[in-house]
């Protein structure tokens, strides 16, 4: 079948500003959303690291929880019919439906908002996460919108909203520290990156990487022991 690659012009590009490349096939005149909006995925190695870190310990952490689904970077559909609008958000947290792999998120098949998003922001994406994201998100229905700029090169480098009538209200941060309802967790400034907190059992959550160091630190500590106790014996 052929299909027709049709280039949307200034003036038709989607509610986010992206003008994306709509496929539709001239028989059926089915709509295709790819999987791309053809932007750069993160800024800099700094961006990346900490979106790929922030997925891996949400991952971890609702391993057992087959109804949530986390993921980052991946185009977001909001209008049947209409791949123009569209998001793709850094890290988006979502209860309540399975956490299979997904090529795109289309929320007409899914019929369940993000609860959570998070934006790593930087200098080319600032203006956007503030405005024109802040706003479609408010009127998507995200509980809670967190924005990070990882550089601390603007005045205010993390930015907590909540919904509140309606809205996503900006709120208090106190020491760089805020409770999500949503995840159940504290998101933490620490001053170099962001981190996910725990308060239930009072520990950062860890990346796989550092799980991994962690067993490892202790297998080293277990064998130095026992060698200790055989030399005793």
């Amino acid at each position: 079948m052929n299909q027709v690659l049709q280039e949307i012009s200034p003036k038709t590009q989607n509610q986010t500003g992206y003008a994306d490349l709509a496929v539709t096939n001239d028989a059926t005149k089915e709509v295709y959303y790819p999987e791309s909006d053809g932007k750069p995925m993160t800024e800099t190695d700094k961006h990346r690291k900490l979106i790929n870190q922030l997925i891996d310990v949400l991952d971890i952490h609702f391993a057992d929880d087959k109804n949530i689904y986390v993921t980052g970077n991946i185009m977001f559909y909001y209008e049947e019919g209409n791949p123009y609008r569209s998001v793709a958000p850094d890290v988006m947290f979502v209860r309540g439906v399975t956490d299979k792999d997904r090529r795109v998120y289309k929320l007409w098949e899914e019929n369940t908002m993000p609860q959570v998003v998070f934006e790593i922001t930087s200098r080319s994406t600032r203006s956007e996460d503030l405005h024109r994201k802040w706003n479609l998100y408010e009127k998507l229905g995200v509980l809670e919108y967190y924005i990070f700029d990882p550089e601390h090169e603007y005045f205010e480098p993390f930015i907590a909203c909540k919904r509140q009538e309606g809205e996503l209200m900006q709120v208090e941060i106190t020491e760089g520290r805020i409770f999500s309802e949503e995840l159940g967790l504290e998101i933490v400034d620490t001053g170099e990156t962001l981190r996910l907190f725990d308060p239930k059992t009072n520990v950062f959550l860890r990346t796989s990487q550092e799980s991994e160091n962690a067993l490892r630190e202790a297998e080293t500590e277990i064998t130095r022991l026992r060698a200790l106790l055989e030399n005793k014996a």
